[in-house]
């Protein structure tokens, strides 16, 4: 008998979570960069009254928005309970939140259904 832990096969609904996943993964460091840069733009237009870069907020608004799918996408697959999923639909409001949280959502997600 084999003691050496065994690879499970890959499947339909592994994939799926992989997939969506990763998509979230891409969003949660997208979604925290623009904010970053968008909190640089906040800091330059009231700190320094330099408001030519108007269009960060909304870019970060449309990452945001996708962040938002791709994140309830997930949840739904792999059975969130509302306030965990509600928590990082959230994360991605705050500065260097959505960085914390994507490490941790992807930590458990990989060790739940050994992704």
């Amino acid at each position: 008998m084999s003691t050496a832990p065994q690879q499970s096969v890959p499947t339909e609904k592994t994939k799926k979570i992989a997939s969506a996943l990763l998509r979230y993964r891409i969003l949660a460091y997208t979604t925290g960069v623009w904010l970053l840069v968008l909190l640089v733009e906040i800091v330059a237009k009231y700190g320094f009254g330099n408001d030519s870069f108007g269009w960060i907020g909304i870019v970060h608004g449309w990452v945001y928005a996708v962040y938002l799918l791709f994140t309830l996408d997930l949840a739904i697959k792999v059975r969130w309970p509302a306030a965990r999923t509600v928590g990082t639909l959230l994360a991605g409001t705050v500065p260097f939140l959505s960085f914390f949280v994507e490490h941790w959502r992807t930590t458990q997600v990989k060790r739940d259904f050994g992704i």
